[in-house]
């Protein structure tokens, strides 16, 4: 893989699109009544990826400057100066018209103007200007990256139905506890930025404190897909033994003293939390129809 390709796959954040197509294509299944068409399928994969991927070069582009300022970030192209702003502007655009194109001509209308809502959302109202106007920047900016499994729903029905947004329900409360945990592990590293993320704001103890409600608040939501007749036991089972750890892990940080590796720790489970839920999503609701 060359440089310049890298450059230009790490501006669309790969592992984060390829979470957002797992909860995408959990919608597609959960809306589908009849076999999903293989057109339809790969239409909306790569129209959803190709639009996440966009704003989340836009993303790299309004946040380079702070991106310079922080060990975990400074390394990203364009906050180390491996591609030029035209570059990076012209790839996201092209990225987002292209994606939006597939989806408009080769999905349906439906679903091509939500997932723009969603891209603007995310890479203008959050990353323009929630993210630096209050702390509760990831709660109120959460909602545009919790919506692929809504989008994934509108590709298969054209409709933007209660199912849709219970799914997107679950990872709009998961969101904050996820983030929060890691701006604890780079406390330091944000202190050196205007980002009013809440440890900087509130403290560290009121964060811990927040990230345990905002996990009993995940975990109820992820108990209603069952709850609805969405979802079955194999779900229900699944959705309570991941919630077990994903409140160990939070009660855990809250009582602990060494804040850095276990918020580390905390985050990293919150990705395998919400990766395996979905994924059981999927596998239930498969076994459910055959």
């Amino acid at each position: 893989m060359t440089s310049g390709f890298r450059n230009y796959l790490t501006l669309s954040k790969p592992r984060v699109v390829l979470l957002m197509l797992l909860t995408a294509w959990a919608g597609m299944y959960l809306a589908a009544i009849n076999p999903i068409p293989w057109w339809l399928w790969i239409n909306a994969t790569l129209g959803i990826a190709l639009m996440s991927g966009g704003a989340a070069a836009f993303n790299h582009i309004i946040d380079r400057h702070t991106d310079a300022l922080m060990t975990r970030t400074k390394n990203r192209p364009l906050a180390a100066g491996k591609l030029s702003l035209k570059a990076a502007s012209a790839f996201a655009s092209v990225q987002t018209i292209a994606g939006f194109a597939i989806l408009y001509f080769g999905v349906n209308h439906v679903s091509a103007l939500l997932t723009l809502i969603a891209s603007i959302g995310y890479a203008g109202v959050y990353s323009l200007y929630l993210k630096r106007a209050t702390s509760q920047n990831i709660v109120i900016g959460g909602l545009a990256g919790a919506m692929p499994p809504l989008l994934g729903w509108a590709a298969v029905s054209g409709q933007l139905d209660a199912g849709g947004w219970l799914l997107v329900l679950i990872i709009f409360t998961w969101t904050p506890a996820h983030f929060w945990a890691l701006c604890l592990h780079r406390y330091e590293e944000y202190k050196q930025t205007t980002i009013p993320m809440l440890p900087i704001t509130h403290g560290i103890s009121f964060t811990k404190l927040n990230i345990v409600l905002y996990s009993f608040l995940t975990i109820a939501c992820s108990l209603l897909p069952y709850v609805i007749g969405m979802s079955g036991q194999l779900y229900l089972i699944s959705a309570i033994l991941l919630g077990m750890g994903l409140i160990g892990y939070a009660l855990k940080l809250q009582f602990s003293t060494t804040d850095t590796l276990i918020a580390l720790k905390t985050f990293k489970y919150s990705l395998i939390y919400l990766t395996g839920l979905f994924l059981m999503l999927l596998l239930d609701h498969h076994l459910l129809i055959n």
